[in-house]
């Protein structure tokens, strides 16, 4: 894997339109060097065998079909609850006045 350099970090930095001060670039240097460092142990990893996941799952949708049904509560607990109808809509104290 290629190794990163000051001046690979000042490219890249040019590319995406950063500008890093020193103490910045020398942060950054040092943890990107970290971060390729994990990227070539995991390159040393052995996965000859190990079969691709695509997907994720193999399970299938549980849920029920997506039917109108009646209403859970009585008409009769609406009506208690809500008196005042305007149309077909429940009238409710207003919250800001």
């Amino acid at each position: 894997m290629a190794e990163i350099t000051a001046q690979s970090l000042a490219h890249l930095a040019k590319l995406a339109r950063l500008h890093l001060n020193p103490e910045e670039s020398g942060v950054l240097l040092r943890d990107l060097k970290k971060i390729l460092d994990h990227f070539a142990e995991l390159t040393a990893i052995p996965t000859e065998g190990v079969i691709p996941v695509a997907g994720g799952t193999d399970l299938k949708n549980v849920f029920r079909e997506d039917v109108a049904a009646d209403a859970p509560f009585s008409s009769e607990i609406l009506r208690q609850a809500f008196s005042e109808r305007r149309d077909d809509f429940l009238a409710v104290p207003p919250v800001f006045e």
